[in-house]
């Protein structure tokens, strides 16, 4: 997203909303002012998001937020927005009622803007906990994870899809003549007749290898992957990992679980997200740097959520029906 010059990434987007939630929460935390402090420092881009979100939720009739002395001095490009500094009483009672205006504004800043542009580029989408199976041109099959899309390109002989968001697993007919592609976020697949999961979150992509035999292309190099084989590729460090996994843990969404390998908890709550009917927000990055492997139950993912980041000291806290803080304890 663009504002005033600065580009603000949806990233960075959703760690000011979950910030927003994480102060309001705690708001005498010394440890959670100094961290937030610690991600305010980190880029113009992050003091730029913080305070168009304090813009909006001023737009809203909100209180100004707490801790609010350690951005409002600094020199910034926006309108001055008046504001006071509420008693911690009447902070304490308003954030009790953060829930809706949040829900509202984080539906506006995060879901629709995002979910507008998978609408117009996806030819077959899925919402959340929604998952089913398309069925391409060629007789190909394609199994749709929650929150996921696609964009499919079979004219001129291709044979050509791309996965916008989410994940989903392939099976695809074979046809010798006519390469079988799949784009996941820099990463091309490239299959005759195959069966293997790919999923995208953020800067990664992970391909799992249930059957046959498929070529990843990263950056400049080519990866070719036997049945069982997972390989996992973070587009902004460039770093490249592979590893072997039974062949019946793949794709196990489609049973109600995930399976993770060395993944961070990061990316695993963002897997769960696109289960979660509500807006997850993780705004503690060590606690998201960690790693885990094992499987989460999607059927139940406030507990899958609590199994995840318990081992840690981490706790999820439920701020309102459509709001989860993930924060340690």
């Amino acid at each position: 997203m663009r504002d005033n010059g600065t580009n603000i990434s949806q990233k960075i987007a959703d760690e000011a909303a979950g910030w927003m939630i994480a102060l309001q929460e705690e708001p005498g935390d010394p440890r959670c002012h100094e961290r937030f402090e610690h991600w305010l420092e980190q880029s113009p881009q992050h003091r730029h998001a913080w305070e168009r979100l304090q813009t909006v939720w001023q737009a809203f009739g909100a209180s100004a937020p707490a801790f609010e002395e350690t951005w409002k001095d600094a020199p910034h490009d926006l309108a001055q927005v008046r504001s006071y500094r509420p008693r911690r009483a009447g902070l304490l009672r308003r954030a009790g009622m953060f829930g809706a205006a949040a829900a509202t504004m984080l539906c506006l800043a995060v879901i629709i803007g995002p979910s507008l542009i998978l609408r117009m580029e996806a030819d077959h989408r899925t919402g959340t906990a929604e998952s089913r199976t398309v069925t391409l041109e060629d007789g190909s099959l394609v199994h749709l994870a929650g929150a996921s899309a696609i964009a499919t390109d079979f004219e001129k002989g291709r044979r050509a899809v791309r996965l916008l968001a989410g994940e989903a697993f392939f099976e695809v007919t074979p046809d010798k003549s006519r390469p079988f592609t799949v784009d996941a976020n820099g990463v091309e697949v490239v299959v005759l007749g195959t069966r293997f999961d790919v999923q995208t979150d953020g800067d990664v992509t992970v391909v799992a290898l249930a059957e046959g035999s498929v070529k990843a292309l990263v950056e400049d190099g080519t990866e070719v992957l036997a049945p069982g084989d997972l390989l996992a590729a973070n587009r902004a460090t460039g770093e490249i990992s592979r590893t072997t996994i039974p062949i019946d843990d793949i794709a196990t969404w489609r049973n109600g679980q995930i399976f993770v390998v060395n993944a961070t908890i990061g990316s695993v709550v963002e897997q769960i997200r696109r289960y979660h009917p509500a807006w997850l927000s993780l705004p503690d990055g060590t606690l998201a740097g960690q790693r885990v492997t094992g499987f989460y139950d999607l059927r139940h993912p406030d507990q899958a959520l609590e199994t995840l980041v318990a081992p840690f000291g981490g706790k999820v806290r439920r701020v309102s029906p459509v709001a989860r803080l993930i924060s340690r304890l």
